[in-house]
C-alpha cells in the first residue's frame, strides 16, 4: 500500500468518525464537492447548517436499492436512489427516510421524487462512507457551489469508491499464550488493519503444521451470542463448540473476525432484531434497513491464513460463500466440516431461513 493510500484511509476513517459524531464531512471530487452527514443522525441544526453550506442547492438523501424499493421507490442508476428533500423538509423525515423503525407507524409517506441523472462521485461515495462508519446506509448530502467551509474533515471520493474499504493490508501485533476451555494450549494473535480500523484475531491451538490443510474456522463476531448466550442465534454455539473440536483434534485454526452481525455492525444487528420481532425474517430485516442479506467480506480471513503460513483448508462451516469466498482469495478448502447444533425454540426460525434463502447446509 503506498503512503498516499494510507494517508486517504486514514482520512476515511476520520470522516467516518465525524459522521458517527452527528456531524458532517467533505467528499469531494475534482471540482465536486459535498457536504455529507448521516441520514440517521439528521437533526434540525445540523440540516440548517447543511442548507446554509448548499445555498440555492437542495439538499439531497441517498438510499440504497434495497432501502428505496421498502418505501416503493423506483431505482434511478446506478448503486443507490437519490431524492432531492423539499425546502420544509425536517429531521424527523430525514431519519424515516434511513432507519424502518418509522415504517409501521407511518406507512402513508410519499410519493418521493427521484433525480434520474446520474449522480458525481462526490454523491455516490456518500452511502460507503455511511457504511464505513457502521451507520445506516443512508446519507444526507448538501451540493456545495462554492468553496469548502472551513472546519469538517474532507475525503477523497475517489478513495471511498475505490479498492474495498476492508480489504487494508492486516499487520500482525502481538500474540499471548491464552489457555481456553476445551483448548488449554492455545495462543491469540492481533491483527491491525493498516486503516486503523477494527483488530481480527486468530486463535491457534496447538501448533498444526502448514504443509498439510488445518482444521480451520472463520467465525464472525456476535457479542450477543458468543458473550451474553444470546438465543436467537447459533453463533455461541458455533464459537464453542469448533474451539472444543479443533483442541480435540490436536490443532488448528479458528479466525474471529470483527464483522458483527454479518458486517452490519452491532447496533443495527440490534435493529435488525427488532425487526425480526416484528416478524420480519432475517433477510428481509437486513434488506428493509438498507443492506445486503450479507455484508460480510473474507479478504481479511484470507489476508490472516496467508500470514499464518495455511493455504489449504479444513473449514468448518455450512456456508458455502465462505467456501467460494476462500477459493477467490487462492486458498484451497480440501474438505468441508459440516458445522451445525440443534435448534431452540428461540432460533428455530432463524436457522430455517439461512438454510431456505442463504443456502447454508443446516
Amino acid at each position: 500500500m503506498t503512503e498516499s493510500s494510507k494517508l486517504g484511509r486514514v482520512a476515511i476513517e476520520r470522516a467516518a468518525a465525524e459522521l458517527r459524531a452527528g456531524r458532517a464531512a467533505v467528499l469531494r471530487a475534482g471540482a465536486e464537492r459535498a457536504l455529507v452527514a448521516a441520514a440517521e443522525a439528521a437533526s434540525d441544526a445540523l440540516l440548517a447548517e447543511l442548507r446554509a453550506a448548499a445555498g440555492a442547492r437542495p439538499l439531497l438523501v441517498a438510499l440504497t436499492l434495497k432501502r428505496a424499493a421498502v418505501l416503493k421507490i423506483q431505482p434511478s442508476f446506478g448503486d443507490e436512489v437519490v431524492l432531492p428533500l423539499p425546502a420544509d423538509a425536517d429531521a424527523i423525515l430525514v431519519r424515516s427516510l434511513a432507519d424502518p423503525v418509522f415504517d409501521l407507524a407511518q406507512p402513508m409517506r410519499g410519493p418521493f421524487r427521484r433525480i434520474k441523472a446520474p449522480q458525481g462521485e462526490a454523491v455516490r461515495a456518500a452511502i460507503p462512507l455511511c457504511r464505513h462508519a457502521r451507520l445506516l446506509p443512508a446519507a444526507l448530502i448538501a451540493p456545495l457551489a462554492g468553496g469548502v467551509p472551513a472546519g469538517p474533515v474532507a475525503v477523497d471520493a475517489e478513495i471511498v469508491l475505490g479498492e474495498p474499504l476492508e480489504s487494508p493490508r492486516l499487520v500482525r501485533v502481538t500474540e499471548a499464550r491464552v489457555p481456553l476451555a476445551g483448548a488449554e494450549n492455545a495462543r491469540i494473535i492481533a491483527f491491525r488493519p493498516e486503516d486503523g480500523g477494527l483488530e481480527h484475531l486468530a486463535i491457534v491451538v496447538g501448533d498444526p503444521p502448514t504443509e498439510k490443510p488445518v482444521l480451520a474456522r472463520l467465525h464472525s463476531a456476535c457479542l450477543t451470542g458468543d458473550l451474553l448466550g444470546s438465543l436467537k442465534c447459533d453463533c455461541g454455539d458455533q464459537l464453542r463448540g469448533a474451539i472444543a473440536a479443533i483442541g480435540a483434534a490436536g490443532g488448528g485454526v479458528l479466525l474471529y473476525l470483527a464483522q458483527e452481525g454479518r458486517g452490519i455492525g452491532i447496533v443495527n444487528k440490534l435493529r435488525a432484531y427488532a425487526l425480526q420481532d416484528q416478524g420480519f425474517d432475517t433477510v428481509d430485516a437486513n434488506e428493509r434497513l438498507g443492506f445486503e442479506a450479507d455484508e460480510r467480506v473474507f479478504a481479511p480471513a484470507a489476508r490472516m491464513l496467508e500470514a499464518l503460513g495455511y493455504r489449504k483448508l479444513r473449514l468448518m462451516t455450512n456456508n458455502p460463500e465462505k467456501v467460494e469466498a476462500l477459493a477467490r482469495f487462492g486458498l484451497e478448502v480440501v474438505e468441508r466440516v459440516p458445522h451445525a447444533f440443534r435448534p431452540n425454540a428461540h432460533n428455530r426460525d432463524y436457522l430455517a431461513t439461512k438454510a431456505k434463502r442463504s443456502g447454508h447446509y443446516l
